[in-house]
């Protein structure tokens, strides 16, 4: 999630859908998955081929696998029937009975009581609800019947296991939160023929400053924390749709953020982290919740007090223009009422008061409006703090800060001290997601240069637009830029006048005259010696911006609908510069280029075929990239070849070492070999 890269990617055949969420198997290290209702597959990481992985079709409809770190996987089936995945495995083809006849499954969930895994789902059948509690490793089962409501029914579900106590949360139609407590049974009582009826209480009526929230999601943060996702609907306005988290305890909104992009009313939460889809995107925006008290619920809380703290959100994920980058929740909270009323005074005693006194929130937003002068002391200061574990968001705020500052005043811009913290600072994309965007339109390339080098988790599409920016720019002006030289200082020959040196090169298995008569093109002479690799298109500042580029790790998928945006004059030149790579690497017998953060060969031809997967049909139109095309073609059919010849003497290279091996080195002898 911190580098945003996809790790593995698996599909099914055609025709087939996966039928419930995968999950991981924490003590196998295993995937799990369904498709069509009863196939199920097993496979590890590096497994590639999903139709080669395990596969075992079973006896009926699953509904949910729910996978627990401390227990092995438990199968809920569409009829109620309740597997170990052990047991489940043994015989695949085992009769599952049906528990539920004419229910309806809504919602599952599987928690840890002790050392044994507890199931509890949730069923509706003819307007009425049921809630069932299963202990698979004790077979124990136990039916209950929820009070029913008039005017309203449960949309949604969560709950916890604590004291031997099933807190059981549901989010109702009216626009409220009720509370349902179920006591775990001892495996030594007898079970009730009658179904017990369970009464519920109301925990939070879902009102925002009159205005009501109507919930589609609910999950639980602790015993006194909830957060709902939903739309917020104020009279004569459009519905908002936003996610709030609720004091349980109290009864108060903590805080709350709204989603202008839209959401699919889905809300996950998994260690201290909410999981939603935000626009096209998915979001993560972490959390913490700690002791809660009325103070901190009402947002009373005093700074003193700030290590007791309630909860915590890092709304930063939203990219949001306010300053609230890992806030306390009580101070979020506190702020949107009294930010007007207290900045002026605590604006003017901000270099009074030390920086250890308040939290990195209280002190960024105490200096957001400071003269530029103070505003860089005092987060010179900030960093220069002993180490802490939270020592790397910190710089994330303080970049975040300046670059704030930037979009506010487009006059400021502070590049030295930027440059300094990521050239000193072990910094990525997330941490400070505006960085890069204000650098590029600064037109500051040796920060761009910079971030590309040090970020690994940096967009496919800042990425483009940092080879869209590199490609525009002019070389005279380039010259008068600084630009780190590192990369390619060892492989181009720069001259006075900063053209390069023609140089003679032999490539590996390489022959013009051998190969021009098997290229259906015919390219005069004095053409050919622009574009055939022997010189660098493109001057050294931009080749080592480019380099920057080529290191920058990437997901094709995302990158080439990007590189297609390219114009083809730009795209052209960077193929050529790719080419003439190409050709310095296969000067050396180990094709890899001197100096430090140089191209790859594999680097380098990865991105020859994006750009050409992205622009061939252009290119092919283009007279100017037919010539490039044409060497390009002949210089790796010759390579082709090369290899191929190799390959062929390969067994009598193997044997002539070995024979060299048996050979004693002090005898003198001539030997002559034939290889045939």
């Amino acid at each position: 999630i911190s580098d945003q890269k996809p790790l593995g990617c698996w599909s099914v055949k055609h025709g087939q859908i996966l039928t419930c969420p995968v999950v991981c198997n924490f003590e196998t290290h295993e995937y799990i998955a369904v498709h069509d209702d009863k196939v199920l597959r097993i496979w590890k990481n590096e497994d590639i081929n999903l139709d080669k992985a395990f596969k075992a079709t079973l006896s009926a409809d699953v509904y949910r696998i729910h996978s627990l770190p401390s227990a092995g996987p438990v199968v809920l089936f569409k009829g109620g029937g309740v597997r170990t995945l052990d047991v489940l495995l043994e015989a695949p083809q085992q009769e599952i009975e049906n528990v539920i006849s004419d229910e309806v499954i809504r919602w599952s969930g599987a928690f840890m009581e002790g050392q044994q895994p507890v199931l509890i789902f949730t069923t509706e059948k003819d307007g009425d609800f049921f809630v069932y509690v299963h202990k698979p490793k004790l077979n124990s089962l136990h039916k209950y019947k929820l009070e029913q409501q008039e005017s309203s029914k449960p949309l949604c579900f969560t709950a916890h296991v604590t004291n031997q106590t099933v807190t059981l949360l549901c989010l109702y139609s009216n626009d409220s939160v009720y509370q349902v407590l179920i006591p775990l049974r001892q495996d030594t009582e007898e079970e009730e023929e009658a179904e017990e009826i369970l009464s519920k209480s109301l925990l939070l009526n879902l009102s925002v400053s009159g205005n009501v929230l109507k919930g589609t999601s609910l999950v639980v943060l602790d015993k006194d924390h909830v957060a709902v996702l939903g739309s917020l609907a104020a009279p004569g306005k459009e519905p908002r749709e936003c996610l709030t988290i609720w004091n349980t305890k109290f009864q108060t909104l903590q805080t709350s953020k709204e989603l202008p992009l839209g959401t699919t009313g889905q809300l996950w939460c998994y260690e201290e982290k909410f999981f939603l889809t935000h626009g096209k995107v998915l979001t993560v925006i972490m959390y913490k919740c700690e002791t809660s008290s009325l103070a901190a619920a009402v947002g009373k809380l005093k700074d003193s007090q700030t290590p007791d703290v309630s909860s915590f959100v890092n709304w930063n994920t939203l990219e949001d223009e306010e300053l609230v980058v890992s806030f306390q929740s009580q101070e979020s909270v506190a702020l949107k009422s009294e930010s007007r009323m207290n900045l002026r005074s605590r604006r003017n005693s901000v270099a009074k008061v030390q920086p250890e006194t308040l939290s990195v929130g209280q002190l960024l937003l105490n200096l957001k409006d400071a003269s530029t002068y103070v505003l860089e002391e005092e987060l010179r200061k900030l960093m220069a703090k002993a180490p802490t574990p939270d020592l790397q968001a910190t710089i994330g705020c303080v970049v975040t800060a300046l670059t704030d500052r930037c979009k506010t005043n487009p006059k400021y811009y502070p590049r030295n001290f930027l440059l300094q913290i990521v050239e000193t600072r072990d910094l990525s994309y997330s941490l400070c997601p505006d960085l890069m965007a204000v650098a590029l339109e600064k037109k500051d390339v040796h920060l761009l240069q910079i971030c590309l080098e040090r970020f690994p988790d940096i967009p496919e599409e800042i990425t483009y637009a940092c080879l869209k920016a590199f490609l525009s720019i002019s070389e005279a002006h380039l010259q008068s830029i600084d630009v780190n030289l590192d990369s390619v200082i060892c492989y181009i020959d720069v001259e006075f006048d900063n053209k390069e040196v023609k140089t003679e090169i032999v490539e590996n298995g390489f022959n013009a005259e051998m190969d021009q008569d098997m290229c259906d093109t015919k390219i005069p002479k004095e053409t050919q010696s622009r574009s055939d690799g022997e010189s660098c298109p493109v001057g050294p500042q931009k080749a080592a911006l480019l380099n920057a580029v080529l290191h920058s790790a990437y997901t094709e998928t995302f990158l080439l609908p990007h590189l297609k945006n390219l114009p083809a004059q730009q795209a052209i030149l960077f193929l050529r510069y790719l080419y003439y790579l190409y050709v310095k690497c296969s000067e050396k017998v180990n094709t890899t280029l001197p100096g430090i953060r140089s191209p790859t060969i594999n680097q380098i031809m990865d991105w020859m075929c994006l750009l050409l997967d992205a622009h061939f049909t252009v290119m092919v139109m283009l007279p100017e990239a037919k010539e490039l095309l044409s060497n390009l073609h002949k210089f790796v059919r010759a390579q082709v070849r090369f290899y191929s010849e190799l390959n062929k003497i390969e067994g009598s290279l193997r044997e002539l070492q070995r024979l060299n091996h048996l050979r004693d080195s002090q005898t003198y002898s001539i030997e002559v070999l034939e290889i045939i």
